[in-house]
This record gives C-alpha cells, structure tokens and sequence, in this order.
C-alpha cells in the first residue's frame, strides 16, 4: 500500500498523474514512482524513496517521462524498507511490463522460490515484484488465435491473479499493449473515474475529484480493461461484472486545506459544522425519536435485536466504546465492542438476534471489512456506520448510516469521530424510544444534541488558551488521561491523538483504574488530563484528581463552565458548555484534539501526514 492513480487519455500522463498522487499523500507514504507509456514502445520508469516533492518531482524535472497512459504510486513499506529499489512500480524479468500494487500477497515467497528456481531475478524485497513477473511469465506463453494484445495481457494478469493469496488493488501496463491499462481488486480498493475521452484509476476518490466526479467502483475480483474511449469489467469469480457509474459527493474544494495551515486543524475546525451535517433531517421532534434512513430493517426488526456488538479499529473504536454506553443506557441492550482485528478470528457466539455494528471512516478497512463478511457469512445482519459513500464497507453491509462528514484528509481522525459519536447517539436513542424510553427523554436528548454544534463553536474559541497550554507541556515525555464512563473513551482517544501525531507516550486510563497500578508513573514531570466534566460522576473523578496531586502530577482539567471549586484543584483548566452526560463526548474531545495539535506543531512533527501510519488500512 499506499496510494495508486492512473491516466489515460489525450493529455500528457506525468503531470496529472504527480497531482494525483499528491492528493493522496495525507495517507501516509516513504516512495513514490511512475510508469508511463512513450510512443517509442518500451516504458519509462520514474521512482525515488522520499516525499514527492523532495524525489519524484525533481526526477521528473531531470529526466522527463512523456506520454499519454501511466499509473503511479505512493508507497507505505509492507515488505522492505524505503528505498528506491523497493519503490513502485515494478517490472518482470523483461521490463517491458510496470505494476503498481496495494495489499499483501501472502504465498510471495514460495512463489518467488519458485520463479527463483526458473531463472529470474529480482532486484527488490517486495511481493509486488513477484507479481509483476508473474504476470510477465503468463505473458510470455502461447498466445490464443485471434487475442488482440489486449486479450493477451488481461488473461497474463488474470492467470497470475489466480496464482496469488492476499490482498491487491493494481494497475498494471504494458509496452506492447500502448494504450490500456489493467486495474484489479481484491480486498484492497481501487475505482475507476470516468471522463469524456479519458479515464482515471485511483485507489481513493480524492486522487481524481478534480477531473470528474463520475466513477466506478470495483468490486472484489473484478478486473478492468481501461482505454481512453472505454473500459469492461469481468470478474475472475463469476467471468461477468456489471458496471455502474456513481457520482461523487464532494468536490475538489472539499478536499483542499484552504487558509488553514494543516488539514487537521481544517478538520478540527469544521467539527460544528459536520455534526450539524449528521444530524439533518435525522431528528423528528414531533414524534421525540430519530429517523434514520438506510437501516434497511423495519422497527419489528430493529426491536428483536437483543445484544449490539460493535466491531471497529482505532478512533473508530472509541467511538464504539461511547457507543456501548449509549446502547445500554438508553436501550438498556447488552453491547459489547470488540477490535476488529481480533473479532475477525475468533469464533465469537453470536445468537441470530445480535446485531453487529462496524464503524469505519474510510469504508475499506481491511479488519473491519473482514469482521462484517464473516458476520454475514454465519447469517447475521451488518449495519455499517461509514463515511464514504460507495466505499466496499458501505456496499457490503445490510444497511446503516453515513456521517456526511466530508473527506477527511489528515490521518489523525478528528471530524469522523464526533460524526461517528453523533451517529450512535441517533441509533441509540431509536433503539431506546422503541422500547421503553420515554418521549420527555428522547426530546431531551434530541434538543441537547441540536445544541451541540453552536457549543464546539464556544470550544474552538478556546484555541488561544489551549495553544498556550502546549507550549507549557511540550516538553514533557510522558502523558496520562483519565476519565469515568462517557469519558473513559475520550480518555483513550486523547491519548491516540497526542501518541499520533507528536510521538509522546501517552496512556488512557478509566479514573479510578490509576490507583491499580499505573499512579507509580505520575511524578511532577507527567502531566494528567483529567476529564471531569459536571456529570453523574464528577465527585468521584475529583478523588482521582487528589491522588494525582498528592503526588506531584500537573493536572489539565476538562470540565463544565462553573465548576470553580473543582477548577481550583487543577494547574490548568479548560471549559465545556453543560450538556447532558451522554452527549459529554462530543464537546470533551475538542480540547483533546487541539491540544495534540499544538503539541505537535511545537515539537516540530508533520502534523497531517505522522511517521509510519496510513490513512487507510487496507493490509492486516
């Protein structure tokens, strides 16, 4: 992995290929490379170790690559270290064909054992290597009567697809196949943009937004044949693939940073605004209860669910465990939250009445995708809570709920976990207000939750106050965040956010958890952020604070506006509008993701696009 973008058509490759590419840097890369087709037919391969513009950009400007079809790639290192050799695209044994891969193809050993053993040679230590010779080996046998080159390269790539176990999204040319390009997928995603005597290939829509918004979404094991005036689509499973052309949500402009200085803080700050967009015409106050459309299942359905286990990876994890309580407080249904990492391989007792729940931003998380198909294979119903429309995640599940959070470009989650909380106080509401919970209640909590964007705004306003707090801890090694129910996971999702992206150690706790061993940790040099907002429980984390402060900790506090006395046990304090408990989560964050940030920026670190992480996981 990480990033694949493709070009054919009338305009000269490199430049939109570059550009392409670009816009898929914020999902994490240590190479980036071309391949494109010159008239003169043989390939020109272009690749350098580093960032684009430190590598492949002056590369290019030394050494020019023309040319109408190309693909490119921007790589996370799976197998081998970052550098050039190892940098896609790669070629077989003749040169004469370039892939670009994403995924994991897990048999490459003894497949590369065995092409070792015919006499090839291999100049990197990656997988995709193997499969580029692969396909080379196919292409190289006898030829059917009456193939066009064409013919003669899909059924070299197909054959070779069949020889593989693993995970890919391709691109694959050819230089004696001048004008086609040959795109597969197989757990890994990859979509075709189509545009009027041209078309695209990414691995993400925003590699491609700014050339057309008409796409293709492929489909596991399905491989295309792409030229400028068309493309068709088989299925290596099925041998026949319908082709449906979508249209993209968002535009170019969504994708671009604008006046803020990182996407991250963009995202942060666009927070009010998406949690308005997750709640549109989803709240029915005449009747108290959400209206949630996508489900895909009638109320008697939704009310014969008796256990939720929620299925999900990293932010989207956290917004899980927020979920569990929401579920169980207002439902009063057993939820438990599982990785889905590790739900995947187990052989968990699901009952034909539980319901599982996957909560992914990008759509195409590989665990994730994984958990919901074995899910659906043992005859359970998925309903998915995405941010991408026409992601796998989204077109695989049974039903669910978008976020309408728009692109989020940064790696570190911010936007999509407040939209994703947002969402699960929806559906935990609906869940409870077709059981017992009462209309008062419901409308409570749907009039606290239309509040919520104009109290992120009071927040944001804080930004000055929090940055200053940055520079004041910015030297510190290690940090500690603690917080009792509603804000134990805020807890957890503050400290991924500073680990993330300032490369501190930070560790979430559950409150009253720290005195159980981990408060041997907290020294005058250790800050706590102490989540204590004005809930059911903010005595008893007052306590926790206490032993943090007999032992030296400097302690932020997170609380409710006019908690004074409370605030005067702190070093530094920072304030949250009142809200319900439940909603707690969504105004708590904030501060957590800002202080990150400043952190961050002040230590120096490349806030969007953080060392050895992707934006989106598609390899186990």
């Amino acid at each position: 992995m990480c990033g694949i973008v493709g070009y054919i058509g009338p305009r000269t490759a490199a430049p939109i290929l570059i550009e392409g590419l670009r816009r898929l840097e914020y999902r994490g890369y240590d190479s980036a490379g071309l391949a494109i087709q010159p008239d003169s037919g043989h390939l020109l391969i272009r690749k350098r170790q580093g960032r684009i513009d430190h590598g492949l950009a002056h590369l290019i400007a030394e050494s020019p690559a023309p040319g109408s079809t190309g693909i490119g790639h921007t790589r996370w290192a799976t197998h081998g270290p970052p550098t050039d050799a190892n940098s896609h695209p790669h070629t077989d044994a003749s040169g004469r064909i370039a892939v670009v891969h994403n995924g994991v193809i897990e048999n490459f050993d003894r497949l590369k054992a065995r092409l070792r053993a015919e006499g090839h040679e291999f100049v990197s230590d990656t997988d995709t290597e193997v499969l580029a010779h692969l396909i080379g080996e196919e292409m190289g046998r006898p030829i059917d009567p009456g193939a066009t080159p064409a013919d003669t390269l899909l059924r070299a790539v197909t054959r070779a697809l069949r020889e593989v176990i693993g995970t890919y999204g391709i691109a694959v040319v050819s230089a004696d196949v001048p004008g086609v390009i040959i795109a597969a997928r197989r757990g890994s995603p990859l979509i075709i943009g189509v545009g009027a005597g041209e078309h695209f290939v990414a691995s993400d829509a925003a590699a491609l937004v700014a050339h057309t918004r008409q796409v293709v979404y492929l489909n596991d094991y399905d491989v295309a044949v792409i030229r400028a005036d068309g493309l068709s689509v088989t299925n290596l499973g099925t041998d026949t693939a319908q082709v449906q052309i979508s249209r993209l949500e968002f535009d170019a402009a969504a994708a671009e940073r604008g006046t803020y200085a990182h996407f991250m803080l963009k995202e942060i700050f666009e927070q009010p605004d998406t949690v308005r967009n997750a709640l549109r015409g989803r709240m029915d106050f005449n009747e108290a209860t959400p209206r949630l459309g996508g489900l895909n299942m009638t109320l008697s359905e939704l009310r014969s669910v008796d256990r939720i286990v929620i299925a999900a990876c990293g932010t989207s994890w956290h917004a899980g465990l927020v979920g569990e309580y929401l579920f169980e407080e207002f439902a009063h249904l057993p939820t438990e939250v599982e990785y889905a990492s590790e739900f995947r391989y187990r052989n968990a007792p699901l009952d034909k009445h539980t319901l599982l729940l996957v909560i992914t931003q990008s759509g195409e998380t590989a665990d994730t995708l994984a958990g919901l198909r074995e899910a659906r294979r043992r005859g359970h119903r998925v309903l998915a809570l995405c941010n991408v429309v026409g992601s796998t995640i989204a077109r695989e599940a049974d039903g669910g709920i978008y976020l309408h959070a728009g692109p989020e470009i940064g790696v570190a989650s911010t936007k999509a976990f407040t939209s994703q909380v947002t969402v699960l106080t929806l559906l935990a509401l609906l869940m409870g207000r077709i059981r017992q919970l009462s209309s008062a209640r419901g409308l409570q909590v749907l009039r606290a939750l239309e509040a919520v964007p104009g109290q992120l705004e009071e927040i944001l306003a804080q930004e000055g106050h929090i940055a200053a707090l940055a520079r004041k801890y910015q030297h510190a090694r290690d940090f500690f965040f603690v917080g009792r129910q509603y804000q134990y996971p805020v807890a957890l999702e503050g400290a991924l956010k500073l680990k993330e992206i300032s490369y501190l150690h930070a560790e979430g706790y559950p409150a009253a958890e720290l005195k159980h061993g981990p408060i041997a940790m907290i020294d005058a040099q250790t800050p706590t952020v102490v989540l204590a907002p004005a809930d059911g429980l903010m005595e008893k984390t007052a306590s926790n604070l206490q032993e943090i402060k007999a032992r030296s900790g400097p302690i932020i506090l997170v609380t409710t506006r006019g908690q004074d006395a409370l605030a005067a046990q702190a070093d530094e304090v920072i304030w949250v509008p009142p809200t319900l408990d439940p909603l707690y989560p969504l105004l708590t964050v904030l501060p957590l993701q800002l202080l990150a940030y400043h952190i961050a920026l002040l230590r120096g670190c490349d806030v969007d696009k953080p060392r050895n992480l992707a934006k989106s996981v598609t390899v186990e």
